[in-house]
């Protein structure tokens, strides 16, 4: 199964190392973080126009002019996203929360995994990381195959919306005493910008 996703790898992945497994990994979330981001954000400004919508009167129609040219405004975009309107675009700003709470949630998981916040897994916290994840933690693997572990977990929770099964991993590191430092909390805040 492993041997499997490889295949699937990005040419970096595929000749990762140990040093560059941590980089790798949170490259891997902060990109679909601003994906999230920016799908969360498309839902609460058409969520937000969808009500306003509703509590305005309909305009006046206003006769066009000879010259026609389309332009696509927000009203147009909200309403071919989201074509039942108002039911659409909640269940789509519900979503988009949920799956940013993973990924942020992740990349916090990730930030706390680096247990010296020095930007690479040593042994023991790449061994710690994986068992917390219920993974293959043995070390004699490559550094590819931990990668692309982490990374389909990372994917397949965040399909999933299963911020239960990545808290009780968080759990699991911070029973080991790892910690959300001060500088995990900076980088949090950076990626939340």
């Amino acid at each position: 199964m492993v041997c499997a996703n490889l295949i699937l790898l990005p040419a970096p992945a595929q000749s990762a190392t140990a040093q560059d497994l941590f980089s790798l990994f949170t490259q891997h979330i902060r990109k679909q973080v601003v994906t999230d981001k920016q799908a969360f954000a498309e839902a609460s400004r058409c969520t937000e126009w969808f009500y306003q919508r509703q509590r305005r009167k309909p305009p006046r129609p206003q006769a066009e002019g000879v010259a026609w040219t389309q332009s696509v405004t927000s009203e147009s975009d909200c309403d071919r996203l989201y074509p039942r309107g108002l039911e659409d675009v909640r269940e789509a700003f519900s979503r988009s929360q949920s799956v940013l709470s993973v990924s942020l949630t992740f990349y916090e998981f990730a930030l706390v995994s680096d247990g010296n916040d020095d930007g690479q897994y040593n042994a023991a916290e790449l061994h710690d990381v994986l068992q917390s994840l219920d993974l293959a933690s043995d070390l004699s693997l490559s550094p590819a195959i931990h990668l692309a572990a982490l990374t389909d977990t990372f994917d397949s929770l965040r399909q999933t919306v299963g911020l239960d099964r990545l808290m009780a991993s968080m759990g699991r590191l911070y029973d080991q005493g790892y910690r959300f430092t001060s500088m995990d909390q900076a980088e949090l805040h950076r990626m939340m910008e």
